[in-house]
């Protein structure tokens, strides 16, 4: 019952922003964990950041103080990403709790 979609990806400059958004439905956003997960081809999928029931985030090492993760009273999770790097282009995921996901969305950062 529970669906994701992400929205948001594209192709963008080294150093660049972009900001993705999950919207989930049939769920109810304030009692799950919601968060984004990458994959890069030939790599396996990588957390990238989380946000909890709480409000609590947390960020993979390789995008603090890059990627902001946040939420509003919508359901909607969103992944506002800053100075953008190469090495951040894979295919974006939504989850809530680790368990539903998005079908992903591409970001491809290139010049």
């Amino acid at each position: 019952q529970v669906q994701l979609v992400e929205s948001g990806g594209g192709l963008v400059q080294p150093g660049g922003s972009l900001r993705l958004s999950c919207v989930a439905s049939g769920t109810i956003f304030s009692s799950n964990d919601m968060g984004w997960y990458r994959q890069a081809p030939g790599k396996e999928r990588e957390f990238v950041a989380f946000i909890t029931s709480g409000g609590f985030t947390n960020y993979a090492d390789s995008v603090k103080g890059r990627f902001t993760i946040s939420r509003d009273n919508t359901n909607t999770v969103y992944l506002q990403m800053d100075s953008l790097k190469h090495e951040d282009t894979a295919v974006y995921y939504c989850t809530v709790n680790s368990v539903y996901w998005g079908k992903g969305t591409q970001v491809t950062v290139s010049s």
